[in-house]
This record gives structure tokens, C-alpha cells and sequence, in this order.
């Protein structure tokens, strides 16, 4: 299972953050988007080192520009001075990368960060890029583009799954199963709004492809999340991590993640 996670995560550091980032409006400090690949490179070659000195290192190279990153949130929040869906959504992506890059420090030390497990840790890397970073972003731009109530209630409800699912993580399994029925809530209505009216307004028949791809992983994907969470916490069968990784998070990052930030990449780039 470590070598697909890390596989995982690093699409996550190398691709999708990066080309998140530019899709942003506006988009984050030119320095922090040229300085991100180094930092991504330190953080992936983290993953693959044996627990010790050097992979601490390399991840806290990674963990800074998380850090420069998640500066931006307070930033753009005094410019903006907005408390808007999307504008929420897009402050969600812009602080989870650093959650993710303090349990990777942690976890390449041995150290058990507030008690967790390492796996638990080590698992905690991919959640916060991919249901952090790119689901909360992929809800603004729904939002953005398409305005309504279903857009508003994905932007909303997309961050808030995700901090209920983190707080779940101290209060316990009934609370994280609460996230995630909140956050799957969240990423259906990405899903249906994505399928219902960005796709269909897409010029270009490689965009409505990659749209489509998104939404309909998300459907089997976050079903996948619920029945995980509905099993920890009332101990019905559900599937083990080692599945979960191979399903869930492998779906959610190319089926989902990559997929949605390569269309919205091209929707940008295509003149209307």
C-alpha cells in the first residue's frame, strides 16, 4: 500500500497543487507558484527515503512551501474581505496542503503526531490534497462558474466535510463518519452540478470528456468513503485501507483531482 500512496502523493505535490494554483483567481504570489516544484520535489523524494534525519528534512523543505501557501489565505481574505462559497472554498485549498505536509513531517520522523498512528499519518498526506486541496477548489470554480443553490451548497459543504472529518480524527469515529456524510454531501453536488452544467458547456469534446470522468468517479468514489466511515463506525463489514487506497484514493486522485483540474485548465485557455 506505501508504494501506491506514495505514488498518490505525489501526483498530488507534482501536478495537481501546481496546476491548482493557476487556476486560482487571483492566483497565489508568482514566487510561491515558481518556488512550489522544489518544494514538491523535496517532499516526494520524503516519501521514498527511510524515516530519519534526511526524509524529515527534505519534507520540512516541502512543509515551507505549504506554509508560504497557506500564508496567502489570511491575505486574500483581508482583500477580498469576502465570506462568499467560493471565496470559503478556495481559502480551504489554500490552508490543507499545510495539514497534509505537518503529518508528512511527522510521520518521516516516526514521531506519532497527537498520537496517531503512522498509517494513519501517512494516509492523512493524500486525504489533505486531494479532499482538501483540489475537492474544496474544484467546489469554487463549480461555484464560480455556475452560481445557483446546488453550486453555493458544494462550495459550502465541500470545506466543511473536511474540517468535520479532521476534527473526527480527536473526537472519535461517530464524529468522522458525520464529515463524511457531510463531505460526500458536498462532492455529489460537485459531481451533478459538473455533469449538469459545466460539461454541457464545453466547447470542446476533450474538456466534456474530462468532466464527465470526474463526476461519474466522484459518484463511486465518495460511496466508497461513506461505507469505509459508516464501517468504522458501527463495525458492519467495509472495506480494509489497503483496498480503500487501491479504489477510493487511486480513483479520487486520477478519476477525479487530475481530471478536473486539466478540464478546468482548458476551459480557461478556450476562448468564449
Amino acid at each position: 500500500m506505501s508504494v501506491l500512496v506514495n505514488l498518490i502523493v505525489m501526483l498530488g505535490m507534482l501536478v495537481v497543487v501546481p496546476t491548482g494554483l493557476r487556476l486560482m483567481a487571483p492566483r497565489p504570489p508568482t514566487a510561491i507558484r515558481r518556488a512550489w516544484p522544489l518544494c514538491a520535489l523535496a517532499g516526494s523524494a520524503a516519501l521514498w527515503l527511510p524515516r530519519g534525519t534526511t526524509a524529515v528534512a527534505l519534507a520540512g523543505v516541502y512543509a515551507a512551501g505549504t506554509l508560504a501557501l497557506a500564508a496567502e489565505a489570511p491575505r486574500r481574505l483581508r482583500r477580498t474581505r469576502s465570506a462568499a462559497p467560493a471565496e470559503l472554498a478556495v481559502l480551504t485549498a489554500l490552508l490543507s496542503p499545510c495539514v497534509a505536509a505537518l503529518a508528512l513531517v511527522a510521520e518521516r520522523g516516526g514521531h506519532r503526531l497527537f498520537g496517531f498512528d503512522l498509517e494513519i499519518l501517512a494516509l492523512t498526506v493524500p486525504h489533505f490534497h486531494y479532499a482538501g486541496f483540489a475537492a474544496a477548489l474544484v467546489a469554487g470554480l463549480v461555484c464560480t462558474a455556475t452560481g445557483g443553490p446546488l453550486g453555493r451548497f458544494a462550495a459550502l459543504s465541500v470545506p466543511a466535510g473536511t474540517l468535520l472529518v479532521l476534527v473526527g480524527y480527536f473526537l472519535g469515529d461517530a464524529a468522522e463518519l458525520v464529515g463524511a456524510v457531510v463531505l460526500t454531501a458536498g462532492m455529489w453536488a460537485v459531481a451533478l452540478v459538473t455533469w449538469r452544467d459545466v460539461r454541457s458547456r464545453a466547447r470542446e469534446a476533450p474538456t466534456r470528456l474530462l468532466l464527465a470522468l470526474s463526476a461519474g468517479v466522484l459518484v463511486a468514489t465518495m460511496l466508497l468513503a461513506l461505507s469505509w466511515a459508516l464501517g468504522e463506525a458501527t463495525g458492519l463489514p467495509h472495506p480494509d485501507l489497503a483496498w480503500m487506497a487501491a479504489t477510493h484514493g487511486l480513483g479520487n486522485a486520477l478519476g477525479f483531482a487530475l481530471c478536473s483540474v486539466l478540464a478546468w485548465r482548458r476551459l480557461k485557455e478556450t476562448p468564449s
